[in-house]
C-alpha cells in the first residue's frame, strides 16, 4: 500500500511570496545565518493541518471532507507579517488579516482528516506561520534575525483556496537539498 506525506495548507499568491523573499534575502548576510537551513520561497504555506504518512486509499474521502470544509469557510484576508522564533529552532514569518478565520479553516482541516481516520497529533492551539528558516545546530540566536524581520508587512490578499499538498523528503543525503512540495488538490472556499 502507497503511502503519501501530506499537509493542508494556505499557500500565499506569488506577489506576496516575491516581496517576502526580498525582505529575507539580506537576512542571509547576517552571522546567525551561517547556522540555518533556509526553506526557500517555493516551500513557504501556512499549514493548517500536518497529516503525515497517509494511505493512499484514503484520499478519496480525505478530499470530499476537505472539500466541505472548504466550502463551509468564507474566502478571507490575509497578509505575511512580522516574524518570530521557536526557541532557537526554526524562524518564522506571522500572519495578519482574519486570524480567527484562519484559525477555523486549521480547525476544520484538521477534523476532515481526523474523521477520515487519520491519526493526528494532539490538538495545540493553532499558531499561523510561515516557517523560513531551521536551526542545523541545538539553539541558534534567531533574535537578531526577527529584529531584521520584525517590522515586514506584507500586501493583502484574499484567500480563496485550500490544498492538499505532498511532501517529498529529499533522499540524495545531499546537504541543503530542499523537500518537494506538490499540490495534490485544492478547493475554492465559500459557496
Amino acid at each position: 500500500m502507497s503511502r503519501l506525506r501530506l499537509f493542508v495548507a494556505v499557500l500565499p499568491p506569488a506577489p506576496a511570496v516575491e516581496e517576502l523573499r526580498r525582505a529575507v534575502a539580506p537576512l542571509h548576510t547576517l552571522p546567525e545565518a551561517e547556522g540555518l537551513r533556509w526553506t526557500g520561497a517555493p516551500g513557504w504555506h501556512f499549514t493548517l493541518a500536518f497529516l503525515g504518512p497517509v494511505d493512499e486509499e484514503l484520499l478519496p474521502e480525505l478530499e470530499e471532507r476537505l472539500a466541505r470544509a472548504a466550502r463551509r469557510t468564507e474566502p478571507f484576508p490575509l497578509r505575511v507579517h512580522g516574524a518570530g522564533r521557536f526557541g532557537g529552532r526554526a524562524l518564522w514569518a506571522g500572519a495578519a488579516g482574519a486570524l480567527d478565520t484562519l484559525r477555523l479553516l486549521a480547525e476544520r482541516a484538521d477534523a476532515a482528516a481526523r474523521r477520515t481516520g487519520i491519526p493526528m497529533d494532539e490538538h495545540r492551539r493553532y499558531h499561523p506561520h510561515l516557517t523560513l528558516a531551521r536551526s542545523r545546530r541545538a539553539e541558534t540566536d534567531l533574535r537578531p534575525c526577527v529584529e531584521a524581520l520584525g517590522g515586514f508587512e506584507g500586501t493583502g490578499w484574499e484567500v480563496g483556496e485550500m490544498a492538499l499538498v505532498r511532501s517529498d523528503l529529499p533522499d540524495s543525503g545531499v546537504p541543503g537539498e530542499l523537500p518537494r512540495y506538490e499540490v495534490v488538490a485544492s478547493w475554492s472556499l465559500g459557496t
